[in-house]
Order: structure tokens, then sequence, then C-alpha cells
């Protein structure tokens, strides 16, 4: 790739581009914000969104969707999940007809139920289908633009494409691996965050590792579950997309999803925890539409509807731990 365009100036979004400039493609960072925009520019730091740390000065960012996109031969989709259907929208008319996409974006649409994959190819339209991929996999932004070692994947439908984008991201510390598995990797990074919300609610209660443990694990067990409803392989679900964002959204410190978790256990609502906050918990959103999906499709998952309960109704975590604990007993398979 020689032109690079990322959407999104977040924390992730800042950090993706930095890895693609760091390899010698000029790239350009779009950002919703002025003051954002006008931070890279000048001072080639994003100090409201990823402060610290420096962005290269091949980085050039800009509010201009049209600008952005102009001449790019990837496009980076990093919008938050709620943001991507009227972020594509607007992008749609200014993206090259030959550029390749990769949507870094995980969650599912809350009003329509769709993933990304979905949102992306009812707003793209079929042709972009073949040009789509999907990055997903256990990486904090800051362990990424610090360079520590970093294994993710990238899938999509055609095999050339997704290969072209796996060399794209591909360094001696970001690690890419492919596949064709697009809803497999998309529901274990969608609901990755539900599930890091419960497991760390357990730790905010005060309960130990087992209890932990066993809530990832379960977890897991229903990440699969929907997975192989919506036609994903459970072998996806077992790699990094799945079981290797799971642990590190559960037990890795830097999570916004396991801070809400891990404060709800502390007794705290929910509008105060996201205001102390001050960014996007994809999981808090997610487990809506999660919960939703799973009635529509006639799977049984305890813990995500557990985690609604508890977001969306007020029930205290305390109780959602017994009430799962307290389920008719039956066979792990």
């Amino acid at each position: 790739m020689s032109n690079v365009c990322v959407l999104g100036a977040g924390a992730w979004g800042t950090a993706l581009a930095k890895v693609l400039a760091d390899k010698g493609n000029p790239t350009v960072l779009w950002a919703f914000e002025q003051d954002v925009a006008q931070s890279i520019n000048e001072t080639h730091e994003n100090k409201r969104y990823f402060s610290g740390h420096t962005v290269p000065d091949s980085v050039r960012a800009t509010t201009s969707l049209e600008g952005a996109l102009q001449g790019a031969e990837l496009v980076v989709i990093v919008v938050p999940t709620h943001a991507v259907r009227e972020v594509m929208t607007k992008a749609k008319p200014f993206i090259p007809p030959q550029a390749l996409l990769c949507s870094a974006a995980k969650g599912i649409e809350n009003d329509t139920l769709m993933l990304m994959s979905q949102v992306l190819e009812d707003v793209l339209g079929a042709d972009a289908t073949p040009r789509l991929t999907y990055l997903s996999g256990p990486s904090f932004a800051k362990e990424v633009a610090l360079g520590m070692p970093t294994a993710v994947v990238v899938a999509g439908r055609d095999d050339e494409n997704t290969k072209a984008v796996q060399r794209a991201f591909a360094t001696d510390k970001l690690r890419v691996y492919s596949s064709d598995d697009v809803i497999g990797v998309e529901i274990g990074g969608a609901l990755k965050n539900v599930i890091a919300i419960a497991a760390s609610a357990i730790d905010g209660l005060g309960f130990g590792h087992n209890s932990r443990a066993g809530m990832i694990t379960r977890g897991l067990h229903e990440i699969g579950r929907l997975a192989m409803r919506m036609g994903g392989d459970p072998m996806t679900v077992a790699g990094l997309s799945g079981m290797g964002d799971l642990v590190l959204t559960c037990t890795g410190d830097l999570s916004r999803n396991r801070t809400v978790g891990v404060e709800l256990g502390k007794g705290k609502k929910l509008p105060e925890i996201l205001a102390a906050l001050g960014a996007v918990a994809e999981g808090v959103k997610t487990a809506k539409s999660a919960y939703d999906l799973s009635v529509r499709e006639k799977v049984e998952m305890p813990i995500t509807h557990e985690v609604y309960k508890v977001l969306y109704e007020g029930k205290h975590p305390r109780q959602a731990v017994v009430d799962i604990m307290n389920r008719e007993l039956r066979s792990e398979r």
C-alpha cells in the first residue's frame, strides 16, 4: 500500500495509523473533532484520545472525508460501532472504486442487529464485498503503539484481498493471521466486550480467580454458540478474535469494558461510570444488541442476558451471579 486513509482518530485509529505510517505509507487520519486534527498536525500527538504517544510526521489529520479519502488504496474503518453506518454513508461517494477496506470496529448495530460486515455491505453495496476485510484480536492500542509483540487476525471473503490487507498491517511487532470466517471473527470481537463486563463485575464484587475463570470459560461457550448459529466456525472462536480477545478484555486493566464491569460490581451506577470513563465502552451498547440477537436467533446466552439486565434493568450484579449459579444443572457440552 502507498496511500492509506484511517477513518476514526480515537486511540485505536491513531495506533493503527502509526503502524501503517511507520511502514512508509503516506497516511491520512480522519478525525470527527477539529481539535483532534489540529493537535495531531501541530504537535504530532492526539492529546484528547491518545496522549503521550508520538504520531509520525507522515500522518496528516483532517476533518474532511473527501480530503481524507482522495487517492486512498486502503481505507481502515475505526469509528465506534454506532457511528459506522452514518460515517460510511457520508464517505461512500469519496471512496476510490478499487480501494481495499478494513473494518476494525467491533460490535452489533442496535436497531438492525446487523454485524459490521452486514452494515458495510448494506451501505456500500454488494460490489464492495470482495474488498471488505475485518481486523480483530487481542490488541490494546497503547501496547501496539509501543511496539509490544501483538497477534491479530484479518478476515475477508476474497483470499487475495485479505492477504493484501494482512501484508499491509504486518510488521516484526504486529503478527497478522488471515481467515475466511468473517462471521466468526466478528461475533468474537463483538461479544467479548459483553462477557468482559460480566467477568470484571466478578472482580468488583470481590470474588476470586475461580469465579472469573468460570465466567470467561462459559462466556466463550456463549460466543461460540451464537457464532455457530450465525454461520461461523467454532474453531475461530477458539482463536485470536475469540478466546484471545476475550482473555485480554477480561483481565487487562487498559480495557474500558473491564472498567465498567469492575465499577458495576463495586456498586456504582452506569451513568456515573460512563461519565468518569469519558470514552466509548462498546460492550454497553453491544449488550443490548447481543441480547436482542440471542432472542431473535433462539440462542441460549444466560451470561449475556444477565449483563443486559444489570445494564438496562437495574439488576444488582450480585443477584445476577446468584441467578447464573442456580440455573438448572446440565451437561457441559
